[in-house]
């Protein structure tokens, strides 16, 4: 009984942290009154939990309303806000061709950037970890911070990811993302690190910072060189037992879809496929000699060119159909295409939505991302700071304070 007495006041004022930590993060200056309000707390144990936390570094006191020109007569209102640069998190997004690093502080403002290419898809385990690390170092250079300033370290792959952050390599494709890289970087930095497939940080980004705001009932489907989607139902991520919840490796068994390839690489695929015909094209002059890209399929559509705008109605037609195998199976409100060619994409939202009602009975609404290729770091940043905000306490943040 003894023991259980004395964790008692420990459990509470951990509890009391935690209650103001959560009401500082979602606003600016905050007054004891308001602190009162926000989380039940009495004054006395607001102010005291608010002096502890500032002088661990977590909150720092303002200028109260008397000194701030708030108001001359009564007690002046104490004044404390979330110390955001107590601490940084790291959001990364591993892809086959290069590596792009966040950083962010604790409001989940960017503060650094940095992106490396790989030198080719097939480099061995330790090379791909070395180029993700000199990234990470220099995002954090970008930021002015150091990797002892590092709180949380989120990456996304290309590759299903269990509960446990273990990678699911039963394709060969995912296998290159499996390269040991959660315990590469806490080894080298002590940090830790969440790994979460792509797909569901692109659809935690988009419901915390994009077009999903607000929505309970959300598909995200990356769809630039595979597609991929990450959904949230009654505003929850779902995962799958082993992770796969969201693949689309079933599309090779879709009628009138036959692979997962995305809409980058089918319009590379199909411009190709026109240029190595009699036909006479705007395509032919977009890259001579190099590879027609997407954006050039898109581009030529917009200025009338025919062949680039039949290939957009092939990928109208694919995108629709994909579109409509998720709304079977899960019933969205809505689907947000993401990625790489979302602003391009966007173009092609009329058609597929015309499409639909004929492919399935319950069609959601579309929209494009507004997060462009910075959907997964955004994602990964907003999982990261799900780490700190519920482990504040475990967190020391004396070293950026």
């Amino acid at each position: 009984m003894s023991e259980i007495t004395a964790a008692t006041p420990q459990l509470l004022r951990r509890v009391n942290a935690e209650a103001i930590l959560l009401v500082m993060r979602s606003t600016n200056a905050v007054t004891v009154t308001e602190l009162i309000e926000g989380t039940g707390l009495t004054r006395a144990t607001v102010i005291a939990v608010c002096e502890d936390l500032e002088q661990r570094g977590w909150v720092r006191e303002l200028p109260n309303q008397r000194d701030f020109g708030g108001y001359q007569k009564g007690r002046p209102a104490r004044r404390f806000e979330l110390n955001e640069r107590a601490g940084y998190v790291l959001g990364v997004d591993v892809g086959v061709a290069k590596t792009t690093v966040v950083v962010a502080d604790l409001r989940g403002t960017l503060q650094g950037r940095a992106s490396q290419p790989f030198r080719s898809a097939d480099i061995p385990a330790t090379e791909r970890i070395k180029v993700i690390d000199r990234t990470a170092i220099a995002a954090l250079e970008d930021a002015g911070a150091s990797p002892q300033d590092v709180m949380s370290v989120c990456v996304g792959i290309a590759a299903p990811v269990d509960r446990n952050g273990d990678v699911l390599v039963s394709q060969s494709f995912w296998g290159k993302f499996d390269v040991g890289l959660r315990s590469a970087l806490t080894d080298l930095h002590g940090w830790n690190v969440l790994l979460e497939n792509d797909a569901n940080l692109a659809a935690l980004g988009e419901c915390w910072r994009g077009s999903a705001v607000g929505v309970d009932d959300v598909v995200v489907i990356l769809a630039s060189e595979r597609f991929g989607s990450g959904v949230i139902e009654d505003g929850r991520l779902l995962r799958g037992s082993r992770g796969g919840f969201g693949e689309m490796a079933y599309l090779d068994l879709v009628e009138g879809v036959g692979d997962p390839f995305g809409i980058a690489t089918l319009a590379r695929l199909w411009a190709a496929e026109a240029l190595a015909g009699p036909a006479k094209t705007a395509l032919r002059a977009s890259a001579p000699g190099a590879e027609v890209e997407a954006e050039d399929v898109f581009a030529a559509a917009a200025a009338g060119d025919a062949v680039a705008l039949a290939i957009l109605d092939r990928l109208s037609d694919r995108v629709a159909r994909v579109v409509a195998t998720v709304s079977t199976m899960l019933n969205p409100e809505l689907v947000v295409i993401g990625g790489g060619v979302a602003k391009s994409a966007g173009v092609l939202l009329e058609s597929v939505a015309h499409r639909l009602p004929r492919l399935t009975a319950t069609p959601p609404r579309l929209a494009v991302s507004p997060l462009g290729d910075a959907i997964v770091t955004v994602g990964a940043v907003r999982r990261a700071l799900d780490h700190v905000e519920a482990n504040w306490l475990e967190l020391d943040p004396a070293a950026a304070s």
